[in-house]
């Protein structure tokens, strides 16, 4: 009997151990993908010259000039580039926070554009957005970054 109750304990630490380690692992997971820039929001304007303006709202953990959000990007249902705009320092005690470029030309057929967003450890976000130009509508999307490479 005691050294079924032994043999009993050992299954339910070893149980126990697993339960932990997976908890751990997916935590770590979470934890790198909560690291990634988020497009929070995105506002464009279509200027008399027919150029758009874009106001991107970003959140990230910039942790400093080591890590921080430095860049995003206005891209055509094509793919091409359309604009970028650089950030040149960190945000981190400014979160979220909003940038803007204006001047991006758009042709008349271009019904929507996406914005994306990078960091300087992870790259490319796969947290992006997609915008309706004529009504201002966005909608979260998820890139395949394997697409992209």
């Amino acid at each position: 009997m005691l050294d079924d109750n032994l043999m009993n304990n050992k299954w339910k630490i070893k149980a126990s151990i697993r339960t932990l380690l997976l908890g751990s692992l997916l935590t770590t997971s979470t934890m790198a993908l909560a690291n990634e820039v988020e497009v929070v929001d995105v506002k464009a304007t279509q200027s008399s010259d027919k150029t758009w303006s874009f106001s991107v709202t970003l959140k990230h953990a910039d942790e400093g000039w080591d890590h921080y959000a430095n860049e995003w990007q206005v891209i055509a249902p094509n793919d091409k580039i359309l604009a970028t705009r650089t950030l040149y320092h960190p945000h981190v005690n400014e979160q979220p926070f909003t940038r803007g470029t204006q001047g991006v030309k758009i042709s008349d057929d271009i019904k929507t554009v996406r914005i994306i967003a990078k960091d300087t450890v992870h790259g490319l976000s796969k947290n992006a957005v997609e915008l309706e130009l004529a009504t201002n509508m966005i909608k979260k999307i998820t890139l395949d970054l394997k697409k992209a490479k």
